[in-house]
């Protein structure tokens, strides 16, 4: 077999015998990824007066229908975020009369757009999807199987209303939106899960998450939220499915919220945010995850510093929303580095504007450190890639790295202990070339074992913990199992996202497995039955893993003794 297409674990000296009995057989059935061969050509798009016209609370709307499942883009959820709205809590939209098209993506949120295709084979790889970047950005979009094109939607009363999914996107609270890849498209997942999938757009960066209160001096209760704004904009959208998304077939009451990177930890600070209590029932958290948000006194710090390099007094913090909104991310990136010793003086690891715990919109406390929190009895997954950071993807030099080499390299980051991380991972992985140990030790999972520990403590849902090692057999096999490499498999978008996984029936087997349990961890809080072998809930005692792979099996915490070495 091709080294490309072992099972990563097995191929790094982990003993066989921890995998147990290989799932057997792929799924016969033409993957939803194929779109399947049409009887005589048959029309798939309709679009059309009465065709996928949906009631909201605040107008009707106008989608179109595309293999089956019909698709609505850019609903607003909340009012523009610009002048007298920024900084504060979302609005409601206003109201609209005519049937309002929905045919298209909302704006992305203000952001950084310079040079953003600059690379250009991040560009190939993820081939981002951008178009009007603008204030105006609390926009969602579905995608549905409930809806018939033969009936009006106003007629129609679903017997059965399905499971609800929400994509909270990735770029560190700072970049991204909801369709930045092909792979978060959500008409595949939506067909073979016979459900209803969602995703959507809020305020990123300094204008999501500059905490003003501090320095609005008589004005600082109104700006109290400030620091929180990004976030109470998903909780906004979480409303909005809670009201309005029985009229798209979806139930309210069984919704499932997933993210990845930024978008995990968008995940974990949901679950501790008091107002999204009730508004989803699950939560699964991919590449990232956290325990607490920014420490309080550094936001509020950093708001102050903010209104200095605006050349404001507390009395005119008014003018902050009437800045530019690209000036004003120039302003506030200033501010972070005029902060930055400050940062390493408060031990404040990584500066800058995301969700802060101020006790209020965002709790204090170390995340899911009390059993009685509303979210403690939410289920929890968590999955990790094997080689989040892979270092050589175009640098093929790097393969030919040494164990010195990868230890020089790693000094700056570990210090004195380099030498002791990676001897211990050597050990782990024994058969692990240097640069792909140089990937696990970047790529460990301190953090999602932690956040995993953190909420199997609550002892009230259970936790399932994966790790995907597929490497797509790209840029003569260096890719890896990269960050967002995995995002695709969930979402049965093998065949659509070719730059994760080179397409055809190898990736397209694993997302059966990985969708299929996916879709059953929506529907029920329990990913078993989806296509896997038996999964149990993890544990700290013995931290069982999925791992995700051409062959899968859960394994007891296969790293544990090489991530003793990062304590």
């Amino acid at each position: 077999m091709n080294a490309s297409r072992r099972t990563f674990l097995h191929s790094l000296g982990v003993g066989a015998a921890s995998f147990g009995t290989a799932n057997a057989a792929v799924a016969k059935t033409l993957p939803a990824s194929v779109p399947p061969k049409a009887v005589a050509d048959d029309q798939v798009l309709f679009v059309g007066d009465d065709i996928a016209v949906v009631n909201t609370q605040y107008g009707r709307v106008r989608g179109f229908v595309l293999r089956g499942i019909s698709q609505f883009l850019g609903i607003p959820y909340g009012a523009d975020t610009a002048g007298k709205n920024r900084f504060m809590p979302p609005q409601k939209p206003e109201p609209w009369s005519d049937i309002r098209p929905a045919l298209w993506w909302g704006n992305s949120a203000p952001q950084i757009m310079e040079k953003r295709y600059a690379n250009p084979y991040a560009s190939f790889v993820d081939h981002w999807n951008y178009d009007d970047v603008s204030e105006d950005c609390l926009k969602l979009n579905v995608w549905t199987p409930a809806l018939d094109r033969q009936k009006r939607p106003q007629d129609r009363l679903p017997q059965d209303r399905l499971p609800v999914v929400v994509w909270l996107h990735g770029g560190g609270f700072t970049n991204g939106n909801g369709i930045e890849q092909d792979g978060y498209h959500g008409e595949n997942l939506a067909r073979k899960g016979n459900l209803v999938f969602c995703s959507l757009n809020h305020r990123l960066g300094p204008l999501g998450y500059t905490d003003l209160k501090a320095a609005g001096g008589q004005d600082a209760e109104r700006f109290a939220a400030s620091g929180n704004v990004g976030n109470l904009d998903m909780v906004a959208a979480l409303e909005w499915i809670k009201n309005n998304i029985a009229n798209f077939g979806g139930d309210p009451a069984n919704v499932t919220i997933i993210g990845q990177s930024g978008g995990g930890a968008k995940v974990t600070t949901l679950l501790n945010m008091p107002s999204a209590k009730g508004l989803f029932h699950k939560a699964v958290a991919l590449s990232g995850s956290s325990l607490a948000g920014v420490n309080k006194a550094y936001a509020e710090k950093l708001g102050q510093q903010v209104l200095t390099e605006a050349g404001l007094q507390p009395s005119e913090i008014d003018k902050l929303q009437q800045i530019p909104w690209r000036q004003y991310i120039d302003i506030a990136n200033r501010a972070v580095d005029k902060l930055a010793d400050e940062a390493k003086r408060m031990n404040i690891q990584r500066g800058g504007f995301s969700p802060v715990s101020d006790g209020t919109y965002l709790s204090d406390k170390p995340f899911f450190s009390d059993a009685g929190d509303f979210s403690a009895d939410i289920p929890l997954l968590i999955c990790t890639t094997f080689h989040e950071w892979n270092p050589d993807r175009t640098e093929a030099e790097l393969e030919r790295i040494s164990l010195d080499g990868v230890k020089e390299k790693l000094t700056p980051r570990f210090g004195a202990k380099t030498n002791e991380i990676v001897d211990a991972y050597a050990s782990t992985f024994p058969k692990a070339r240097p640069v792909e140990l140089w990937a696990l030790i970047v790529s460990n999972r301190k953090n999602a074992v932690a956040a995993a520990d953190a909420k199997a403590s609550q002892q009230k849902a259970p936790v399932y913990m994966a790790w995907f090692g597929w490497q797509p057999p790209l840029f003569d096999n260096r890719m890896r199992a990269f960050h967002c490499d995995d995002i695709c498999f969930w979402f049965y978008n093998t065949d659509l996202m070719l730059t994760h996984t080179g397409g055809g029936k190898r990736p397209r087997a694993l997302s059966e497995k990985m969708a299929g349990s996916f879709i059953n961890f929506a529907k029920t809080g329990n990913p078993n039955g989806g296509g896997l072998p038996t999964w149990k809930p993890y544990t700290t005692q013995n931290g069982e893993t999925m791992i995700l792979d051409d062959t899968c099996a859960l394994v007891n915490d296969p790293d544990r003794e090489a991530r003793k070495s990062l304590a």
